[in-house]
């Protein structure tokens, strides 16, 4: 317990460094933390997988992050939500190519694929064998990489929205709500779980997936999620500056509402996927670079669904309605 304590305040501190540099210096900064974390993640999937006995390019998965991030960074210089839409599409089709690269590569090393199939006792082609491990690696593409970039694309929200009418440049202070709020609702949401779950117990919620979470916990942490993210929105109103913000884009607490309440629901699913995948590679954390959390895919587990749904939400919230 004072491990995973210790651990806790280490990544809240390195949090909120990232959150004063982003401010006070570049945004590039956090684009920085963000790649380390997804770069790890991306490593620690391409481990299950193969715990999983399922071959994978771990070299691809790994390199993957930093391409996805250069074209969210030249995106952001365009200072257009239209690019946001291009950079999507260049991203989907980046996941092709690396693909294609995975599946070509395991033909032209034939030797060292026919000892891999030989090794491993399978009755099937190499062509077969290449595609399997491609579609695996491709699968890191996305779950995580491609999702948690998203953290990227809200690190620069102010950059991608200028074009819309009701909103100008608020000096990085639109991007900050956003990224708050994406960071704390898995917080909200994980933290009360955890709490409620083990003061009240009762039945489970997925017992073959995840055997110590309860439909309490489940239900604690969405409504303290939500009261929370609505407490966090009337502190942020308390400051003139935010307060003009909220004014101009229309943003009203209702909405944090409803985006909290969703948001929650989806960090917990997503908990819940990486249990499962984690039960199925026979395995109780993801890796060890967090001493007593497990593995960094153990902590982004709940922000991976969340973080593409935040930048949807608030473009709708915000910019559209």
């Amino acid at each position: 317990m004072k491990t995973r304590l210790m651990t806790s305040i280490l990544i809240v501190a390195v949090l909120a460094i990232a959150f004063v540099l982003k401010e006070l210096v570049s945004p590039y900064f956090f684009d920085v933390l963000i790649l380390f974390i997804t770069t790890f993640c991306a490593y620690e999937m391409s481990k299950l997988l193969t715990k999983m006995d399922k071959p994978n390019n771990q070299i691809l998965a790994t390199i993957f992050p930093a391409f996805l991030m250069l074209v969210i960074l030249l995106n952001s210089a365009f200072d257009s939500a239209l690019g946001v839409v291009y950079g999507i599409i260049i991203e989907v089709a980046l996941i092709v190519i690396f693909f294609a690269i995975a599946f070509v590569w395991p033909l032209i090393t034939r030797n060292k694929t026919l000892k891999e199939i030989r090794y491993k006792r399978l009755q099937v082609s190499k062509t077969k064998y290449a595609f399997q491990k491609a579609m695996n690696t491709a699968f890191t593409f996305v779950y995580p990489s491609f999702l948690l970039m998203f953290m990227s694309y809200i690190n620069h929200f102010d950059e991608l929205t200028t074009s819309f009418a009701n909103v100008g440049y608020f000096g990085g202070y639109l991007s900050l709500i956003v990224l708050l709020f994406a960071f704390l609702i898995p917080i909200f949401t994980d933290t009360f779980a955890y709490l409620v779950g083990g003061i009240f117990g009762g039945k489970k919620l997925a017992p073959k997936i995840s055997p110590k979470k309860t439909i309490s916990g489940a239900v604690g942490g969405l409504l303290a999620c939500v009261l929370f993210s609505t407490a966090i929105y009337f502190v942020l109103y308390s400051f003139p500056q935010l307060k003009t913000i909220f004014a101009v884009t229309g943003f009203e607490f209702y909405h944090v509402i409803i985006i909290s309440f969703i948001g929650s629901i989806i960090a917990q699913a997503g908990d819940l996927l990486e249990s499962l995948l984690k039960r199925q590679a026979l395995v109780k954390d993801s890796g060890r670079i967090l001493p007593g959390h497990g593995g960094m895919l153990d902590r982004c587990d709940s922000y991976m669904f969340v973080m593409p749904y935040i930048f949807l939400a608030f473009s709708i919230f915000v910019l559209v309605m």
